[in-house]
């Protein structure tokens, strides 16, 4: 069984900075891409990022672009998302989540794109 544990979210003023970690085991973590989404109060979950099985490729939802990387660490079973310039709309429950191949295209802003998700990490920005 697949595990992912998410960390590092909290209260930020806008135009901070937060780093959130997703910490994944129970499978080999080296042959997926992985993604972050996030859900705001009364919203739809969305897509945020998603990165290949080996770090070289990284795609971003316009919102974020410029704003936020992705990036992980096979040896250590971990991705992370490193936010900057944070803004109040981006207050939202951060998800990791496996994919469900190697690679990151258009598709990979679906969540039926995933099949395991963690439980979240709350992430606050106050203006």
């Amino acid at each position: 069984q697949v595990q992912l544990v998410e960390s590092g979210g909290g209260l930020v003023q806008a135009g901070g900075s937060l780093r959130l970690s997703c910490e994944a085991s129970g499978r080999t973590f080296g042959n997926h891409a992985m993604g972050w989404f996030r859900q705001a109060p009364g919203k739809e979950r969305e897509f945020v990022a998603a990165i290949t099985y080996s770090g070289v490729y990284a795609l971003y939802a316009d919102s974020v672009k410029g704003r936020f990387t992705i990036s992980r660490d096979n040896a250590k079973n971990t991705v992370f998302l490193q936010m900057n310039s944070l803004k109040p709309e981006d207050t939202a429950l951060y998800f990791c989540t496996a994919g469900k191949r190697l690679i990151v295209d258009t598709r990979s802003k679906y969540e039926e794109e995933y099949d395991h998700w963690g439980q979240g990490t709350q992430v606050t920005v106050s203006s």
